[in-house]
């Protein structure tokens, strides 16, 4: 199986914001990098795509495919709780501090943890694969989200997780056979 893993494009809020889960909506950009999305995405048949239910994705989603997008809760980003639209820096600086140092295991107050949405993202493949063994699978879906497999994949801790870059727009495509899963990435 063939996951192809599509970050959302830019959105339509102010820098320093934290939005994590609130369902903002895409940036005046949209259309453009649609058509850059669409480039990377030219070649390749899927035979199936899910996405994240939060507008940012869930248009985008249709917009690559209409008719064809299957939401799924486990595909939202990090719900960051009581600091969703908030901007990061009103945010008090030891509770974003303890936070930052163990995101893994801690979540921001009535929030997740990264452990959390990394569980959320591991459920949704093991499904996946069972379902679409041997298929390409469009998933349009968060930055965290992708961070959270990706490091899943590499069998690394959730602690390096913002090692990775993860663009707006940008294809990662994560390969299953046997047992160990491989990276690439889609760059037209």
């Amino acid at each position: 199986m063939k996951l192809y893993l599509v970050r959302h494009t830019r959105l339509s809020i102010d820098h320093g914001i934290c939005y994590g889960q609130a369902d903002v909506d895409v940036a005046p950009s949209f259309h453009d990098e649609l058509r850059s999305i669409k480039a990377k995405l030219a070649e390749i048949e899927f035979d199936a795509l899910y996405c994240s239910p939060l507008q940012r994705c869930l248009k985008l989603a249709e917009a690559i495919a209409p008719g064809r997008a299957i939401a799924d809760d486990r595909l939202k980003e990090l719900h960051f709780g009581d600091w969703e639209l908030q901007r990061w820096d009103d945010i008090p600086r030891d509770q974003f501090d303890r936070w930052a140092d163990n995101y893994a295991s801690l979540s921001p107050p009535n929030g997740e943890t990264f452990t959390e949405l990394h569980g959320r993202a591991r459920h949704f493949v093991e499904e996946i694969k069972t379902i679409h063994d041997g298929r390409n699978i469009l998933v349009v879906a968060h930055g965290g989200w992708i961070r959270a497999l990706l490091a899943d994949v590499l069998n690394m801790p959730l602690k390096g997780l913002f090692r990775f870059e993860v663009d707006y727009g940008s294809v990662t495509q994560l390969k299953f056979e046997g047992e160990i899963p491989r990276i690439g990435f889609v760059n037209r």
